[in-house]
């Protein structure tokens, strides 16, 4: 399915439907896309619950249009979010991974209109270095080599400008989530964001909140184990 995101830009989506009371939309990190395994087998999971809407941000996969890291891709979200309304559901949650995560939190402060939100390895602020893995995203971010590489290696294609101006980060603008639920979900072997980044964004969070710090568990959607997915799921369905 073709979307149009609020600028435009096309972007292509997925539904695996279910009961029409709820509907899980995921949001992929960067370099994701809806049809890559690890976001294919999050999204069996949330299938036993509720229907699943999952689609590629602007610059991945079969979306157009070149990512702007977590900027204007709450467009790209609002359009998946407003399918899974035009599909019926009465309900909708948003489950976030790394910088799906950041986007989850600023279109549910800045857009509104979900019932849940899951935000899982995500960051609470911009231009973070200090891990190896984030030096190296940056330079695939900010160099032209990079950039060639994100594009013939990683198949993400990446808006050269910058950013202009800078978007309000997600520790900056997650208290005006309230009231709608947020979950945060941060493994304490996270190689890309360390454990700070959960408790910055969980402490500038306005109830109601919830933190879940995870023994042994990685980075996003590629180490996320079923049975954290599972309570997820549950946690969207108490909520």
């Amino acid at each position: 399915m073709k979307l149009v995101a609020a600028d435009g830009v096309q972007i292509d989506a997925h539904h695996d439907p279910g009961p029409r009371d709820l509907a899980f939309v995921l949001a992929h990190g960067f370099t994701g896309a809806w049809n890559k395994p690890a976001v294919r087998r999050a999204g069996a999971v949330f299938a036993r619950h509720g229907g699943v809407v999952s689609f590629d941000f602007r610059g991945h996969g079969r979306s157009g249009g070149r990512s702007t890291v977590g900027d204007r891709e709450i467009d790209d979200l609002e359009a998946a979010v407003a399918w899974a309304r035009e599909l019926g559901y009465g309900r909708i949650a948003t489950i976030g991974f790394s910088m799906g995560a950041s986007v989850a939190i600023r279109h549910a402060a800045l857009i509104r209109g979900v019932d849940a939100v899951a935000a899982v390895s995500g960051p609470a602020r911009w231009y973070y270095r200090g891990t190896v893995p984030m030096r190296r995203v940056h330079w695939v971010i900010e160099k032209p080599t990079g950039r060639l590489v994100s594009r013939v290696v990683l198949r993400t294609r990446i808006a050269s400008e910058g950013w202009s101006p800078v978007p309000p980060a997600p520790f900056e603008v997650v208290g005006k989530v309230t009231p709608t639920p947020l979950l945060v979900v941060h493994g304490d072997q996270d190689a890309y964001f360390p454990l700070e980044h959960a408790h910055q964004l969980f402490d500038a969070a306005a109830e109601p909140k919830e933190l879940w710090i995870e023994h042994g568990f990685g980075h996003a959607e590629n180490a996320a184990p079923p049975e954290l997915l599972e309570r997820i799921a549950q946690w969207v369905m108490r909520s």
